[in-house]
C-alpha cells in the first residue's frame, strides 16, 4: 500500500514538472488596459469623456415636488369640479453631448419629463396635446394623471438647430415663476428647423421652420366636439337665407410656422423682437344636403381659403446688480392677429380648447378661437389678441430670493363676426332652441344674446410673488401666492355655476320668464410650495 502511493505521488509531480516547463515556453497574454473616464473641461463643470471617443457628455437632472391650495367655488353634482388642493411629483432627466469639429461645437440634447399629478394640478393643457394620461376611476377621473413628455431632443452644428426644442419665438418663458401663471409665449417643447447666425457683439438673427400643431387654437364652431364644423348658409328664398350646411373647422397641416427673431445679449441683460407667421387652414363644405331641404335656390359658397395670421413680440431683460448680485427685471409684451397661443392669453386657463373657465371655476368661459367662419361668405374671420408681462427678482442673500410678477392681456372677436354667427344661430335653432348649448351666441337683439358667454371679448390679469431658500447648492425650498381674475369686457354674461340650465332655457331668458344669474368676472387665488433639487 505504502508502494502504490509513492508511485501514485512520484507520476504526479513528473507530470506537473512537464506541464510547468511546456507553460513556460507559451506567450504570456496582457491584461487589457482599462480606460478610466477623464474630466471633460472644454463646455463647463459636469462633463466628461465617453470612453473611447471624443465626445463629452453631461448628465444632469431634477425632482420636484409641489402642494398647493387655492379658492374654489364650483360643487355642482354631476360634474368633478371643485378640487381646493393639488399636488405633483416630477421628475427630469438631461443628456448634454457636445463634441469639438472643425465646423464649430457638435451638440446633441435630449430631456425626458415625466410626472404624476392629482387635483386641481391636473393639466388638460398636455391631455389634450397627448402627453398626459388621465385616470378613469370614480374619484379619480379628472382628478389623477399621470405623464410623460419628451421636451427636448435637437441637434445642433454650425448656427443649426433641428429637433425638438423651445420656440425661439419665445423669450420670458416664464423664468422667475413656479405655476407659470402669467401670460406670455411659452411653448417649451416644439418641432423645428433652424439657423442662427451670430452676428457680433452678442447680437444673433434667427429664422426657424416650426411646427404649427403646437400653436393652434381652434376655429370656432358652436357645435364643437370632437368633429367640429361651422353651419354656412348656402340656400335662398326670395333673397332670404332659408338653408344651411356645415363646414369642417378642423384644421389640416399644410404650411408650417416660420419664426423670425433678432436678439442682444450683453452684460447688462438681453433683449429680442420676434415675429412669426400662422396657416389657418381648415376642411371644405359637407357633401350631405343642406337643411332644411326646401331651399329653391343655391348659393354658391366659396372654399374656405385659408388665412395667414401672424404675432409679434418684444422682450427686455435689465440686469441689475446695482440692487443685488443675480437681481434682474423682465418686461415682454406680444399682440396676435388669428395666433393666440403667440400671446399666451390661454397660458393658465387652458390652451388647445376652443372654450374654457379659469381652472374649474365655473362662472365664465373664455372663447380661445383663432377665427370663426363666416356664415355667409364661407371665409375666416380672425380674433385678436395682447399680453404685457413684468417679473422681477431680487436676492435678499444668496440664499435667499423673491419674485414678484404681473401680466394683463385681452382678446376680441369683431362685431361683425358675433352678429353672423348670431344669425345662423337664429337659422339652425328657430323659435327658442339651443341645440350648441354654451356656445350657443343666441339672436342679435335678445337678452340671450346680450348674456351669453361665446365670442365675447374678454380681458384676463394675475399678479403675485414668491420668496424661495436655497439652503444648499442645487436645493430650492419655495412658496409663491398669486391672484389671477378673467372677465367680459363689455356688459354680464351667464354665471356657469349658479345656473348651470341657463342654456337649455334660450326662450325662457328672451321672455323674461327664466332670469338666470350672471356675473361680469371671475377669480382665482392660489398658494403653491414647492421643493427642489437639480443635479
Amino acid at each position: 500500500m505504502t508502494l502504490l502511493k509513492s508511485s501514485l505521488l512520484g507520476s504526479a509531480a513528473a507530470f506537473a514538472a512537464v506541464g510547468a516547463a511546456h507553460a513556460a515556453d507559451l506567450p504570456v497574454k496582457k491584461a487589457v488596459p482599462i480606460e478610466y473616464v477623464r474630466v471633460c473641461t472644454a463646455y463647463g463643470a459636469g462633463f466628461f469623456y465617453i470612453p473611447g471617443t471624443d465626445t463629452c457628455l453631461r448628465v444632469s437632472g431634477r425632482a420636484r415636488f409641489e402642494g398647493g391650495y387655492r379658492t374654489v367655488y364650483t360643487r355642482q353634482a354631476g360634474t368633478n369640479a371643485g378640487d381646493d388642493a393639488g399636488y405633483q411629483a416630477r421628475l427630469r432627466i438631461n443628456l448634454d453631448a457636445r463634441t469639438q469639429t472643425a465646423y464649430g461645437t457638435l451638440r446633441a440634447f435630449v430631456r425626458l419629463d415625466a410626472g404624476s399629478r392629482t387635483g386641481y394640478d391636473r393639466s388638460g393643457t398636455q391631455a389634450r396635446i397627448g402627453q398626459a394620461y388621465d385616470a378613469t376611476g370614480v374619484d379619480q377621473a379628472g382628478h389623477a394623471q399621470q405623464y410623460v413628455n419628451v421636451d427636448k431632443a435637437f441637434i445642433q452644428f454650425a448656427g443649426l438647430t433641428a429637433g425638438r426644442a423651445s420656440s425661439f419665438f419665445d423669450f420670458y418663458a416664464h423664468d422667475f415663476e413656479i405655476a407659470g401663471a402669467t401670460m406670455g409665449s411659452d411653448v417649451s417643447s416644439t418641432n423645428l428647423l433652424a439657423y442662427t447666425a451670430t452676428i457680433g457683439d452678442g447680437l444673433s438673427a434667427t429664422l426657424s421652420i416650426e411646427d404649427p400643431v403646437f400653436r393652434r387654437s381652434p376655429v370656432f364652431s358652436p357645435a364643437a366636439g370632437t368633429a367640429p364644423v361651422s353651419p354656412v348658409f348656402v340656400g335662398y328664398t326670395n333673397g332670404a337665407p332659408s338653408s344651411y350646411s356645415v363646414i369642417g373647422d378642423i384644421q389640416r397641416e399644410r404650411l408650417p410656422d416660420f419664426v423670425a427673431a433678432l436678439r442682444v445679449d450683453q452684460a447688462w441683460g438681453s433683449a429680442q423682437i420676434s415675429a412669426a407667421a400662422h396657416e389657418l387652414n381648415t376642411g371644405n363644405l359637407t357633401t350631405a344636403a343642406p337643411l332644411p331641404a326646401a331651399s329653391r335656390v343655391t348659393a354658391g359658397i366659396a372654399h374656405t381659403k385659408s388665412v395667414e395670421g401672424w404675432a409679434v413680440q418684444g422682450g427686455l431683460k435689465i440686469n441689475t446688480p446695482f440692487i443685488a448680485p443675480g437681481d434682474a427685471l423682465y418686461l415682454q409684451s406680444a399682440y396676435a392677429d388669428g395666433a393666440q397661443m403667440y400671446t399666451g392669453y390661454c397660458a393658465f386657463t387652458g390652451c388647445y380648447t376652443q372654450v374654457n373657465t379659469l381652472i374649474q371655476l365655473q362662472k365664465i368661459g373664455q372663447t380661445f378661437a383663432d377665427a370663426t367662419i363666416n356664415p355667409f361668405t364661407g371665409q375666416l374671420q380672425t380674433s385678436t389678441s395682447f399680453s404685457a408681462v413684468a417679473s422681477y427678482l431680487h436676492y435678499w442673500s444668496p440664499e435667499w430670493r423673491s419674485a414678484i410678477f404681473g401680466a394683463y392681456g385681452e382678446q376680441d372677436f369683431t362685431r361683425s363676426a358675433r352678429t353672423a354667427q348670431g344669425l345662423i344661430f337664429n337659422a339652425v335653432n328657430p323659435n327658442g332652441a339651443n341645440s350648441f348649448g354654451s356656445n350657443g351666441v343666441g339672436v342679435p337683439g335678445t337678452r340671450f344674446y346680450q348674456l351669453s358667454q361665446a365670442l365675447r371679448d374678454t380681458y384676463q390679469f394675475v399678479a403675485g410673488g414668491s420668496l424661495i431658500w436655497s439652503p444648499v447648492r442645487d436645493l430650492d425650498i419655495g412658496v409663491e401666492a398669486l391672484y389671477m381674475q378673467v372677465g367680459v369686457k363689455s356688459g354680464r354674461a351667464i354665471d356657469l355655476d349658479k345656473s348651470p340650465t341657463a342654456y337649455a332655457n334660450v326662450a325662457g331668458i328672451n321672455n323674461g320668464t327664466f332670469v338666470p344669474r350672471t356675473a361680469t368676472q371671475d377669480s382665482v387665488s392660489q398658494v403653491r410650495l414647492r421643493v427642489q433639487r437639480d443635479f
